[in-house]
């Protein structure tokens, strides 16, 4: 059938594309954003992109010449009432669902999910799991809000029974506000951590622990949820009702279930434990006290299908990370310039923990965009400055579309901030400063309007001047 995607671009519906063109279908879409990775994954397997939302984009032609429109039309969350093209789909009664619902009546069926979920982690977490499973024949599909590097692309159907998907707390769709995961009947279930986010469409925490709760309803009693004891917010949720097998995480050696040791303080070595027992150790690229706690959910989730610990840590030291996940893009004349997915005051902060932890008394620069809903919406803005702590200075960016005042929300800052109305200036300081920078993280869940490919070559520019 002829499959058309409102908002393909999106990580979660770039993934549906590719999943669908898999199968047979046509597949085209359109989007309003298009920025790598995901428009170049999809113009690479070969998918229509349609630029913007008109109606007329639902008028195709067929074999025969006649104008047709399309046999399902699936819409993303990003896309409301007042929308042109679902004003359109709604007056004419076209076919229509939501990616998730997609996903759980054409893909998953008959499959055993494992359902990777939290704040923060998910596509990490997801990647490190499905590399798991890959290196040990299990052939796994998978749906990832990121591009693995190790398979380079965020989606595949798999050769197995076995099928990743990071599974997020946001609506599924205008007419469906249930969150994704809710579709996805999984049969592993984990959850990373749990802390307030998705402002735009959750009142309080206690929202989003009821739709956590809902998911833990959908795992069967022969299922499992791997989850952290640690957190006070997952334990809560565990409370409201659990009918599944558990494993937990602890941050203490001895206790039933997994832990970690670290070996190096950046967390590119530690050792793995199960029931008190060490299981191996993990040595590889990845760095940061929270990658190793994706880790450990990866290895534990890869268990429950059958794959011993420590061949999954064999498969480990393998492992290349998401693009974007602290990602090295290029290093210039000596500085270092990393690119990381950041949407959060703690996920900052424990990446700038890793690099610090990397880096030593190194000179480490932020570059950050408070890009999500949340952020925009100033729901984190007296915890931001905190969150900076380890880096030396931060350059922020204040678009028009950010509804606080990032510069007097800085004034308690530790570290000297410089907030910018453009990117332009960003980048004529850095340029400026180059000699004085070692280590600099871009850090936005957007495009940032282009900032890292500019900023690389203007300081290559510098440098051959």
């Amino acid at each position: 059938m002829h499959v058309h995607i409102l908002g393909i671009c999106g990580t979660f519906m770039g993934g549906i594309a590719i999943l669908a063109k898999a199968m047979g279908h046509r597949v085209t879409g359109s989007d309003a954003n298009v920025y790598p990775p995901m428009s170049t994954q999809l113009e690479q397997q070969g998918i229509e992109l349609i630029q913007g939302f008109e109606p007329s984009q639902l008028d195709f032609v067929d074999a025969s010449g006649h104008k047709t429109a399309p046999d399902l039309i699936v819409i993303g969350n990003a896309m409301s009432r007042g929308n042109p093209c679902v004003e359109a789909i709604l007056n004419q009664g076209l076919n229509y669902t939501s990616g998730p619902k997609f996903l759980a009546e054409y893909i998953l069926p008959q499959r055993w999910v494992l359902a990777v979920s939290g704040t923060h982690g998910k596509t990490s977490t997801s990647s490190m799991l499905a590399w798991i499973l890959q290196s040990t024949g299990y052939e796994p599909g998978f749906l990832i809000g990121g591009v693995p590097q190790n398979f380079g692309v965020s989606a595949r159907l798999g050769n197995s029974p076995f099928f990743v998907v990071e599974a997020d707390e946001y609506d599924s769709a205008f007419f469906d506000k249930r969150s994704k995961f809710v579709h996805y009947q999984a049969r592993t279930l984990v959850i990373n951590n749990l802390e307030f986010d998705h402002a735009d469409i959750f009142d309080d925490l206690k929202a989003i622990q009821r739709q956590f709760n809902h998911v833990i309803r959908t795992v069967p009693s022969q299922g499992k949820v791997i989850w952290p004891a640690t957190s006070d917010a997952v334990k809560q949720v565990i409370d409201m009702g659990c009918w599944s097998e558990q494993e937990q995480y602890h941050h203490t050696p001895n206790a039933q279930g997994w832990y970690a040791k670290l070996l190096a303080d950046d967390g590119h070595h530690f050792a793995v434990y199960f029931d008190g027992e060490l299981q191996g150790e993990v040595n590889w690229d990845l760095i940061g006290q929270h990658n190793v706690e994706n880790a450990i959910m990866a290895i534990a989730a890869a268990r429950h299908v059958g794959v011993a610990p420590q061949l999954a840590i064999e498969a480990l030291v393998e492992f290349c990370p998401p693009k974007r996940r602290l990602e090295l893009l290029d290093t210039v004349d000596g500085v270092a310039i990393y690119d990381d997915f950041a949407h959060h005051p703690t996920a900052i902060a424990s990446t700038l923990a890793g690099i610090r932890a990397k880096v030593g008394d190194g000179k480490v620069t932020v570059i950050l965009e408070p890009r999500s809903n949340t952020m925009k919406s100033g729901v984190h803005k007296e915890t931001l400055a905190a969150s900076l702590d380890l880096a030396d200075e931060a350059l922020l960016y204040q678009a028009d579309n950010v509804a606080w005042d990032i510069e007097e929300a800085m004034t308690q800052a530790c570290l000297p901030v410089t907030v910018f109305n453009d990117i332009e200036s960003i980048i004529a300081q850095v340029v400026a400063n180059a000699n004085s920078l070692e280590t600099i993280v871009i850090m936005s869940n957007g495009g940032f309007e282009g900032l890292h490919l500019k900023l690389i070559q203007a300081l290559k520019s510098q440098q051959e001047a």
